[in-house]
């Protein structure tokens, strides 16, 4: 009887943090742009999304010379690390205080990691238009390029188009010890 090879991993760096500080900058400046003048609040979908949103509030105070903008987390789940692990719906945990906010007078600026398919930000802004919020835009440090969803990403750190087997690690402070992009490919 043949036996199967195991399978291996393949990891490889794609952008290093030094890389990524300056993507951050863009996605900064980007956003300055974008948002109009007068309240504005960061929601940084959980996990990755919210430490990219402290890095671009950090960012933002610096360039504008302007406090640092509000910032809510917000509890989203379609995929683990795996992409395998896929849940049958997009789960989202609802926000008290979201909800306590005058959302159809403050501009949102949703950020997460990964735009794959698109249902965790349809979700999320689907969520924010239900309490009221009348300007969402979305930044995302990578975009895949293949969502399946009608949305699309008005900040767009880097766009990868990889093989669809291949997976994209955002390895993002404090859940892993460095800032970096990696795409991990399974090789038989």
């Amino acid at each position: 009887m043949p036996s199967s090879s195991p399978s291996k991993v393949q990891r490889l760096c794609l952008y290093d943090s030094t890389e990524l500080e300056q993507v951050i900058r863009d996605m900064a400046r980007q956003a300055l742009a974008l948002l109009p003048p007068g309240p504005c609040a960061l929601v940084g979908i959980l996990r990755r999304g919210e430490p990219l949103a402290r890095m671009l509030q950090q960012q933002l105070a610096l360039l504008s010379g302007q406090p640092e903008l509000p910032l809510f987390a917000l509890k989203v789940k379609r995929y683990a690390d795996d992409l395998s692990v896929l849940h049958a719906h997009t789960a989202l945990t609802e926000s008290a205080e979201l909800a306590a906010l005058d959302l159809a007078n403050t501009q949102l600026l949703v950020i997460d990691d990964v735009l794959y398919q698109g249902h965790s930000l349809l979700r999320t802004c689907a969520y924010l238009s239900s309490l009221g919020a009348q300007q969402v835009r979305t930044a995302v440090l990578v975009d895949r390029c293949v969502s399946q969803q009608p949305i699309r990403a008005d900040i767009v750190g880097v766009r990868l188009q990889v093989a669809p087997g291949d997976i994209i690690e955002c390895n993002v402070p404090p859940y892993e010890p460095q800032f970096r992009i990696e795409v991990v490919r399974q090789s038989h």
